[in-house]
């Protein structure tokens, strides 16, 4: 019920997750990522303990694959699970349980990886995946065209309810966080809004935090 990748940019060494599932509030649970580490997405009969978990092992300085091996080793219930992780040099791993939900499947590339459950078919994944490999642009502009050639390849067996983009950069709070917990329309397509008009804002909003003197106009009344 879920299809989800964790992304790492080349240029900028941003890392970046975005998600949808048909359960509500999807990116609540099952969306991490923490700046000059990585990004995890811990989904399928979801323990949101994990995302953490692994962060804090490639923090301390695992690999994506030597934190994801632990994970599986601590993790309570790990049959049951789903986690995807990508480190700071773009390597990715990731876990499925054999209780996975439904269909489920994974796909790994430099820099990116993806996997689902309860999918439409075993395609998708490859093409969250390949998705990404063939965008260019802002890490957020490619974690919707990933998401958008999930949805294409056939998504979720069934209709897709809730949605998020996490993005971090240099500082220690997401730079973007944007999510869709319900709608009967198309959450991805509601975040791709979303992004479109927070994308030329987010500088701004940066900014405002470091060093609010220097920041551009708020767009209020009586600022000047």
């Amino acid at each position: 019920m879920t299809f989800s990748l964790v992304a790492r940019c080349a240029e900028t060494g941003m890392f970046g997750v975005a998600i949808s599932s048909s359960s509500p509030a999807v990116a609540a649970r099952c969306s991490f990522a923490r700046a000059g580490v990585g990004a995890v997405a811990s989904q399928n009969v979801t323990d949101p303990s994990l995302g953490p978990l692994a962060l804090d092992l490639m923090e301390q300085g695992m690999s994506a694959a030597e934190a994801v091996a632990e994970v599986q080793r601590r993790g309570r219930f790990i049959e049951y699970r789903q986690v995807l992780a990508v480190d700071k040099r773009g390597g990715t791993a990731i876990h499925s349980g054999p209780n996975s939900l439904g269909i489920w499947t994974q796909a790994e590339g430099q820099d990116v990886a993806s996997g689902g459950n309860l999918l439409a078919n075993d395609g998708v994944c490859q093409a969250i995946v390949d998705g990404f490999a063939a965008s260019t642009g802002h890490l957020g502009d490619r974690l919707i065209a990933a998401m958008r050639a999930g949805l294409a390849a056939g998504g979720e067996a069934g209709p897709v309810h809730s949605a998020g983009m996490k993005i971090v950069d240099k500082v220690s709070w997401p730079v973007a966080d944007l999510r869709c917990d319900w709608s009967e329309g198309c959450p991805i397509e509601n975040i791709a809004m979303a992004w479109d008009i927070y994308k030329p804002q987010l500088d701004a909003y940066v900014q405002r935090a470091l060093d609010p003197r220097e920041a551009p106009s708020y767009g209020v009344p009586g600022d000047e």
